[in-house]
């Protein structure tokens, strides 16, 4: 059965569609859709096809748009996706997830909403809004913001998430209640001897490995990191990287050991890629090791960044690997970063990327 592969972009003005087949050798691009709207997150699922786009900000407001003909129309609702009177307003929906039959929505400021009817209605599961340290939580560069969404594939109940920066928190209940999930991480922000808090972290990105293990990677804003226990305690695998900062992280889709990141010179130095050269390292050994991935990536005067929803993997075999760029580029590697092809350019601020590969 042939496959058909879609990339959906969420940037600051609508949705973009890459389609190609399994080859991943031609593109074509399609948008955008949603009314221009910035759009945080995309999201497709595999069963049914039906795509999912989270955005919106204090102008728009929040929302989360669906498409079921594969982004050729669209719909929108926001019914539900608000807290009680007396609390800041929602004023986004910055990550998704999709889930047997259940979508998951993070929103600015850091909250979690469930629907349970393909997006149509939302309900607020306020037990991470009601955990002891809510009050002592503080914003990020970019606000209040839960980017990061990983569900357990067998046990929807058990979530992780990465709020900045408040840090990562993990529920074992379905969201009734949390505990924080930061021990090893440093807060290189926070005076001298209280670098390791229970919370306040600046985590950047969230990922999950294959398999089942337990095994988290994390991008901080001081350092990346592997957990092997579900998040319980972290290490750092930063060695060999070319800095300690950067928003994303991808897995691969089937071996546990293999991550991929896109660095960024650091927190002041503009926030591009390190001596204006682009590059993607991977590991093969759960962090253990890194290689400089370059060919076809621009290596003079590339002064992009890579936000932090903005790199995923796809499930074929080799995996193909995607990153957009803060300059609106895609970029193509459909051997698992070897090498890589513009496949976009010009786009708006490309914010997420996300893969859908479909049985035709």
């Amino acid at each position: 059965m042939a496959e058909r592969i879609l990339v959906l972009l969420g940037t600051k003005k609508g949705v973009f569609i890459a389609e190609s087949d399994a080859e991943r050798r031609s593109w074509k691009l399609r948008g955008p859709f949603c009314e221009h709207w910035p759009m945080n997150h995309v999201v497709g699922d595999p069963e049914t096809g039906t795509i999912y786009g989270g955005g919106g900000n204090e102008w728009f407001g929040p929302a989360v748009w669906k498409s079921d003909d594969f982004g050729e129309s669209w719909t929108h609702s926001s019914a539900g996706l608000a807290y009680e009177a007396g609390v800041e307003p929602v004023k986004a929906v910055w990550s998704l997830h999709r889930h047997n039959g259940s979508l998951l929505a993070g929103v600015q400021p850091a909250g979690l909403f469930r629907s349970d009817d393909g997006g149509e209605n939302w309900r607020h599961l306020e037990g991470l809004q009601k955990h002891p340290s809510r009050p002592e939580w503080t914003p990020g560069g970019a606000g209040l913001i839960l980017h990061s969404l990983v569900v357990d594939p067998e046990d929807e109940d058990r979530i992780w998430i990465g709020i900045s920066a408040a840090g990562v928190f993990h529920t074992q209940d379905g969201g009734k209640t949390w505990e924080p999930r930061n021990r090893g991480t440093r807060a290189d922000f926070l005076p001298e001897g209280q670098n390791y808090p229970e919370f306040g972290q600046c985590v950047h990105n969230l990922v999950m490995a294959p398999g089942g293990s337990g095994r988290l990677y994390q991008q901080n804003h001081c350092g990346m990191y592997r957990s092997d226990d579900g998040g319980a305690s972290w290490r750092s695998i930063e060695k060999g990287l070319p800095s300690t900062f950067g928003f994303p992280a991808a897995t691969h889709p089937r071996d546990p050991d293999t991550v991929f990141l896109l660095p960024l010179n650091g927190d002041t130095a503009g926030r591009y890629v390190p001596d204006a050269k682009g590059a993607v390292w991977r590991s093969r050994d759960g962090g253990e090791t890194w290689q400089d991935l370059r060919k076809g990536l621009p290596q003079k005067n590339a002064y992009f960044g890579v936000l932090r929803q903005a790199m995923a993997t796809d499930r074929l075999d080799p995996a193909g690997v995607y990153f957009g760029t803060s300059s609106g580029a895609l970029f193509v590697s459909a051997d698992e970063g070897e090498s890589w092809t513009a496949v976009a350019e010009h786009l708006p601020t490309v914010l997420s990327v996300e893969t859908l590969v479909l049985d035709q």
